[in-house]
């Protein structure tokens, strides 16, 4: 498995939100790129990037710090939010991205999804973000009756690289990743599973190591910029 350190960026700064809630941010960083530095240098093998402002607004917002990110680290980016067009997808990966996140258009234009992962294999992934096992999009503001295994299943055998399963409901909660939701997820389909939201401890990445589902890796965010998660202690745990 590996440990995916989380950059939110809001206009310009290193964030965290509660559940989801852009009026309840807590900035960590107004340097994203120092930070992304940090990461690295405490030897990250991938960085996890969301543009919160380009998930409501449709649109990449915060291209400026995820530029100056993709120039200071050498580490593996993959970034979501406000990517929903074939077009910036290639202007991303252009710009040196690893892998861009479709969210909000895996549900709305799931052809788009299997489009770009065929004309970029490897380079695409798939966000499914849920509140109570319902999908939510547009910047988890958007409630759908899509359940989350019924969306993943659209993208498999198209060339889809991961998905990133984000409970909202844990998310900057530092009360643990929803475990059974993201290992029955793992387990129903041969795309590989990130899980996200909630995971705040190194017991959490214990139970998400141990939970018999084949997943890729974890992202984590809060518990790194609180200290409560050592990142070269955590990407060690993952890889024993």
């Amino acid at each position: 498995m590996i440990l995916y350190p989380a950059i939110d960026l809001k206009n310009g700064k290193c964030v965290r939100l509660y559940k989801g809630r852009m009026e309840q941010e807590t900035v960590f960083n107004d340097n994203p790129a120092a930070q992304a530095a940090s990461f690295a240098a405490d030897g990250c093998e991938w960085l996890h990037l969301v543009d919160l402002n380009g998930a409501f607004a449709g649109i990449p917002i915060n291209a400026v710090p995820v530029q100056e990110i993709l120039k200071t680290v050498k580490v593996p980016v993959q970034l979501g939010g406000g990517i929903r067009d074939l077009a910036t997808i290639e202007n991303w990966l252009e710009k040196g991205l690893s892998r861009v996140i479709l969210g909000t258009i895996a549900v709305e234009n799931p052809e788009l999804v299997r489009e770009a992962a065929r004309k970029f294999p490897g380079h695409v992934a798939v966000g499914i973000d849920a509140r109570n096992g319902m999908v939510a999009t547009r910047g988890w503001a958007k409630e759908t009756n899509v359940e989350i295994t019924q969306l993943a299943l659209q993208f498999e055998d198209v060339g889809v690289a991961a998905i990133i399963y984000t409970d909202i409901n844990r998310d900057g909660a530092m009360q643990g990743p929803n475990i059974e939701a993201t290992a029955a997820l793992a387990n129903a389909v041969s795309i590989p599973v990130i899980a996200s939201g909630g995971v705040s401890s190194m017991d959490d990445l214990r139970a998400l190591k141990a939970c018999n589902a084949p997943l890729n890796g974890a992202i984590s965010g809060r518990a790194l910029y609180d200290g409560i998660i050592n990142v070269p202690e955590a990407a060690a745990l993952l890889k024993s």
